[in-house]
């Protein structure tokens, strides 16, 4: 199941060699080509892997020079299409590059100079290395919870997604992307990460493969059971408020501007017998965190709490809150697209203001 889902391939690339030089007539070889990474909307790493199963990207090689042409034409450049949001990395996992928008392109292998003068005519061969494709969704909103908290049961609600969902944790193992439609044709993409655990940051369960998708969303959507949660019988219970505390501690060990991205809160589950006392119990300990926190063991408490822009009960049983949750969501992009808009503004205004 997990294989058809690919966010990481190791591709080989390699530019082309110069063309041979002439000596003779002071004669320079073409350059090779260079080996390029286009952003495309559509593709996927499945498809580069199924179209491409060797995974090596070569480009042209330099024209020789001769009597005809004596600077010999450059080699065919080798274009490759990645999906939108791949982070390059080399051998060591470094990033050396990242293509977010389509059309974005990065240098992947610089082609080789040709033959002339300076290298007695002869011709260099092309920059050659193998490099990750490292893939991060990008979605406006990202679900996080843990297992069995209704996440893809929400994803199936607001949107036309079908994720599968099933009564038993880890259903979710590899993300499902969703949009939700308004009335007015505007598209919110919701993407349903993987269940987190507690110990995430440190790659339990898949952690790591799925923390990583988290960076690319605008907002995050906090989704918890009012009933608490248990994965097992050998781990503790946790109760609706220190799931969300774990959850945040999850995100801010994975790393800490996650906690600093706008959030909302869907409390799940409302139509269970105890759910109404359960919810006035966490809406108190929500507004005042620091009165509970004395009572709870330390590795639980993350640095900062999550602050949520809207705490929204629902239950995607019977249907109720979703159309509400719907509209905080809506009301939460506009904000935050409006906010980056004001400060494009004001950078701009700056510019002008300083360049007179």
């Amino acid at each position: 199941q997990y294989s058809n889902f690919i966010d990481d391939l190791r591709v080989y690339v390699r530019g082309g060699t110069g063309g041979m030089g002439y000596p003779n007539l002071g004669g320079e070889g073409g350059r090779g080509g260079d080996v390029w990474f286009v952003a495309r909307e559509k593709t996927t790493l499945k498809s580069i892997r199924e179209k491409y199963p060797q995974k090596r990207f070569v480009a042209g090689t330099g024209a020789n020079s001769s009597v005809k042409a004596l600077k010999g034409e450059k080699g065919k450049d080798r274009e490759v299409h990645v999906p939108l949001g791949i982070s390059v990395l080399d051998d060591d996992g470094k990033q050396i590059g990242e293509l977010n928008a389509a059309g974005e392109r990065f240098l992947a292998a610089r082609g080789g100079l040709g033959g002339s003068l300076a290298t007695n005519f002869l011709p260099c061969k092309g920059q050659r290395r193998t490099v990750h494709l490292d893939l991060k969704l990008i979605a406006d909103v990202g679900l996080v919870g843990f297992p069995n908290a209704g996440k893809s049961s929400l994803l199936s609600k607001i949107s036309h997604a079908k994720p599968e969902i099933a009564n038993y944790a880890f259903t979710t193992i590899q993300p499902e992307l969703g949009k939700i439609m308004y009335a007015d044709y505007k598209q919110i993409s919701v993407a349903d990460l993987p269940g987190l655990i507690e110990g995430a940051h440190a790659n339990k369960g898949m952690g790591h493969k799925f923390l990583k998708h988290v960076e690319r969303t605008k907002q995050l959507l906090l989704v918890v059971d009012i009933s608490g949660f248990q994965l097992s019988i050998k781990t503790q219970f946790r109760t609706a408020f220190e799931t969300i505390l774990l959850l945040t501690k999850e995100l801010e060990l994975y790393k800490e501007e996650l906690v600093t991205k706008p959030a909302l809160l869907a409390i799940n589950k409302m139509d269970l017998p105890c759910a109404k006392d359960n919810l006035d119990e966490l809406m108190t300990q929500l507004e005042n965190p620091q009165d509970f926190l004395h009572l709870l063991e330390e590795e639980i408490i993350p640095a900062n709490t999550l602050e949520f822009r809207e705490v929204i009960p629902i239950s995607t049983y019977t249907g109720e809150g979703i159309e509400e949750l719907k509209t905080c969501i809506r009301k939460s992009i506009d904000e935050q697209a409006e906010q980056v808009n004001e400060e494009y503004r004001k950078k701009k205004l700056l510019l002008l203001q300083t360049s007179k």
